[in-house]
């Protein structure tokens, strides 16, 4: 009955109305920890795994989603009467836990199967591998000019040892006599339609149509293995920290013929010790003397490939920012380079001689007022307040 069952957002671990993102990882992540494959004999995991498929097929259908989020499992339930304003809720209600799964498998129940998508047909076909996530430390100079890099990472396989079969080398897999093959077997029961047949996974062979009498010692009869694979990968010149790159088909390997999923490189990219950024943008501050900012001349400025001569103007004030073109990190997969910014700060000389003291304060009086002008400007607005 439907008030026996558990929350649907309970079952994947996840808030009320959590969103069709966080949904799908969620399944993902309780698939990989509970898929049958991966637990043989464990009735436990098996009925887990089924509690999650069921969950998922409701919360990752938006109308199931919102019938679900306003009446609960009484918006799948026949009996019950939510819905859509006291009926069944549609067709597509029966799909959480009276065990039709949507239209397909109602057609199925009459038809046959006529129709070639019911939800037995999809159970039973190829299923693609999942997407995997890989984590890789590199440095500032790395990020700025590219390369090339090899990783580790775990990647479920096909067993080499019974190509996938599950069977030990030398034994046959045989067909399920329960469910001859499919997977599936049909079960009759009382509706407020009437008497009606609906698919279920074949018990005797965990809905996986064959029997292995001999496992794989390899694989213990799964027909997969963990690996740990090494990949070289290169390294996108300009890649930023956090950003990654995908690898197609370099996730864990489909099973049943289905496509492998990705594989997904995050990067993260070291501090520089004397650059920021901000996307392809570089940023530093340099250091000048009172001469150098008073008379203006030559100054060295960092890059990522050596230093570069500058002519300051006369008068610079400390804090004002000066951009070199082109000499900051290339941008992603472009042939375009970012820029360089770079601040420059005054900075006030200490420890001075008795006889370099006599010249700043000589210098100091004979400099007239007007040669400050943000000092004339601060002080006339200081007068002018007290007023």
């Amino acid at each position: 009955m439907a008030e026996t069952k558990r929350d649907y957002y309970e079952v994947l671990g996840l808030s009320k109305g959590a969103g069709e993102a966080e949904i799908k990882k969620a399944y993902h992540d309780m698939v990989k920890k509970y898929h049958p494959d991966l637990h043989p004999g464990d009735a436990e995991a098996e009925r887990i795994f089924k509690e999650v498929n069921e969950a998922y097929s409701v919360l990752s259908d938006p109308e199931k989603k919102k019938k679900y989020d306003t009446y609960g499992h009484a918006a799948f339930d026949p009996a019950a009467g939510a819905g859509s304003g006291g009926g069944f809720g549609g067709f597509s209600g029966f799909g959480g836990s009276g065990g039709f799964g949507g239209f397909g498998d109602i057609f199925d129940t009459f038809f046959g199967g006529a129709f070639g998508s019911s939800s037995s047909q999809r159970r039973g076909g190829p299923m693609q591998g999942d997407d995997l996530e890989a984590k890789l430390s590199i440095s500032f100079e790395e990020a700025a000019v590219g390369g090339k890099r090899e990783i580790t990472y775990n990647r479920i396989e096909k067993c080499p040892d019974c190509q996938g079969s599950g069977a030990a080398p030398g034994s046959t897999v045989e067909t399920c006599q329960v469910c001859h093959g499919s997977g599936q077997v049909r079960t009759t029961q009382r509706t407020v339609l009437g008497m009606m047949q609906s698919t279920a996974p074949c018990s005797a062979c965990r809905g996986k149509g064959k029997i292995i009498k001999k496992p794989c010692n390899n694989c213990r009869g799964t027909g997969y293995i963990r690996i740990r694979k090494r990949l070289e990968i290169n390294i996108p010149a300009g890649i930023d920290n956090g950003q990654r790159v995908i690898m197609r088909g370099y996730g864990d390997e489909g099973r049943g013929g289905g496509p492998a999923g990705d594989l997904y490189i995050v990067f993260s990219v070291a501090a520089h010790d004397i650059f920021q950024r901000d996307g392809s943008t570089l940023f530093c501050e340099v250091p000048i003397t009172f001469a150098e900012a008073a008379l203006g001349g030559e100054i060295s400025v960092p890059t990522l490939n050596g230093t570069v001569a500058y002519r300051l103007p006369e008068g610079t004030q400390t804090g004002t920012r000066f951009t070199l073109r082109g000499k900051g990190l290339p941008v992603v997969n472009s042939s375009r380079m970012g820029d360089l910014v770079f601040t420059v700060l005054v900075e006030t000389p200490r420890n001075l001689t008795a006889e370099q003291k006599a010249l700043l304060a000589k210098f100091s009086g004979d400099t007239v007022s007007s040669k400050y002008t943000k000092r004339m400007q601060f002080l006339n607005k200081l007068f002018n307040r007290k007023k």
